[in-house]
């Protein structure tokens, strides 16, 4: 399962880089597959321990901050690995094919 999620805290202001990091270095430290981009964090693993890592990520922020919010998406697609990549993989590729047919038309 790939679980995207952000984790914002409340109440600290409107710089919130430092806080994110906290929990970024959680799922970084977890040794699981993840990716984080300007929105969200991706982490991929089995249910168990991608939702700990989740906790973990979250309780990192609510140590220093007094409310947090937390936005999470799950794709649960059993005996897929690797699709973080995979994943980006397939568009990039459709991508080229759309770049290549419009030259070969041009």
């Amino acid at each position: 399962m790939i679980v995207a999620f952000s984790v914002t805290p409340l109440g600290v202001g409107e710089d919130v880089g430092e806080y994110v990091a906290d929990a970024v270095r959680v799922v970084r430290e977890s040794g699981l597959p993840n990716r984080t981009d300007a929105m969200f964090t991706s982490v991929e693993g089995e249910w168990d321990e991608v939702m700990a890592v989740v906790k973990r990520a979250v309780a990192a922020v609510e140590a220093r901050a007094p409310r947090v919010s937390v936005v999470l998406k799950a794709d649960i697609r059993p005996g897929v690995t690797d699709g973080l990549t995979s994943k980006v993989d397939t568009v990039e590729r459709h991508l080229s094919q759309e770049g290549a047919a419009a030259r070969f038309e041009g």
